[in-house]
């Protein structure tokens, strides 16, 4: 049986044109890109190489690109470093109860350790209030973080306004872009943040590498000390197979972007298909700028865990929220900050695309689900009969 991949947060493929890139790396242009001698040094030239490319997608200087682990340790390098870098002058940081657990949990641990930290709520559509998140900021104010698209509804914050709100504040804007990059357009040219994260794999690169962008004059403490890699910014020896990969995928980000428009496509007549087939169910996020790759379906009465395990006999991966979170037995924080009833929050599922989805793909699932969502309802002691 042929396994659908609707879980683009732990699914991704690595796009074989990435794989065919990186191959001479792991056989023979495995020096040290530090390295002083010829055979290391060689590869310095590719490093810098994938700068430019992610530099490229993002529209955004080389100089500007910091190579990273994964989203999370962006995310982590960027709040912290910012709190670092302000040696104490400042004790306030400025989030949304929807982010990811990767900088939600910072926020927090910066929370028990003498800082206050602002939560701002989103309304049931998971958008933000700009109002109050101007109103929200002081001359205490270290950073403001704010997801460029939500990782479980897509849902889309304007960016853009923010940033230019936290500019004319003088207050440091990083923005979690895992889920946005490759699938929306990214001009750090007209937008003005000041830190940006992204995670390879979300692009069709290996798991394990991502990026920090840091604007040219942007105070941010070091996060790994040691070496001089990464501009003294990130000590270390550069993972290069991976850091190749990410170069190469970015530039095929580039050249796929017009492919936005047929996920989105596929995306809306998966969402249609399913809403007309199975009463009692409803899209979140409804009404709100979305990704075009990414729908989270609200099926009410039935339990999200038993509608993956029914998926996954039927050869589909999907999700109930974050890779990260996968296992808890809770609704997601983003649909209880979204105010989603308790008898839709608990089966919530997230779909999410990428350029591999195919049509016939998409009708397999829609025939799925339906006899899924029936079958469940009749075990649920929430049904009404």
């Amino acid at each position: 049986m042929k396994t659908i991949y609707l879980d683009n947060n732990a699914t991704t493929r690595v796009a074989p044109e990435v794989v065919e890139a990186m191959a001479p790396f792991f056989t023979t242009l495995y020096g040290n890109a530090s390295s002083m001698h010829t055979f290391g040094g060689q590869v310095k030239k590719h490093v810098d190489r994938a700068r430019e490319q992610v530099a490229a997608l993002l529209s955004c200087g080389p100089s500007e690109i910091v190579f990273t682990s994964c989203g999370t340790e962006s995310d982590n390098a960027a709040i912290r470093g910012t709190v670092e870098a302000s040696a104490g002058r400042k004790h306030h940081v400025v989030t949304t109860r929807v982010e990811h657990l990767a900088v939600l949990s910072v926020c927090q641990h910066l929370g028990t350790h003498g800082y206050r930290v602002t939560e701002l709520p989103v309304d049931g559509a998971g958008m933000l209030d700009l109002d109050r998140l101007e109103a929200s900021l002081s001359d205490d104010t270290a950073i403001v973080s704010a997801m460029w698209a939500n990782n479980e509804t897509g849902v889309l914050f304007p960016i853009k306004d923010i940033a230019e709100i936290c500019r004319r504040r003088g207050v440091t804007f990083h923005t979690d872009a895992v889920q946005a990059v490759g699938k929306v357009a990214i001009d750090l040219e007209a937008v003005p943040v000041d830190l940006l994260s992204l995670s390879g794999h979300k692009l069709h690169a290996p798991k394990g590498v991502g990026v920090l962008y840091v604007r040219k004059g942007t105070r941010i403490a070091p996060f790994l000390l040691g070496g001089h890699q990464e501009s003294n910014r990130r000590a270390g020896t550069e993972n290069v197979p991976y850091i190749v990969g990410l170069g190469r995928a970015a530039e095929l980000a580039r050249e796929h972007m017009a492919d936005v428009a047929r996920i989105g496509e596929l995306r809306d007549r998966l969402e249609r298909s399913i809403l007309a087939a199975c009463p009692d169910s409803f899209v979140n996020g409804e009404g709100s700028p979305r990704l075009p790759n990414t729908t989270n379906i609200a099926f009410e009465y039935v339990e999200g865990e038993s509608i993956l395990l029914l998926l996954d006999q039927a050869g589909i991966c999907a999700s109930s929220g974050s890779a990260c979170t996968s296992g808890s037995l809770e609704p997601s924080h983003v649909m209880r900050a979204m105010g989603v009833p308790f008898t839709a929050a608990h089966g919530s599922t997230r779909f999410s695309l990428s350029r591999y989805t195919t049509r016939d793909e998409i009708d397999y699932v829609v025939e799925q689900m339906p006899p899924i969502i029936e079958r469940l309802r009749e075990l649920s002691p929430f049904v009404k009969t």
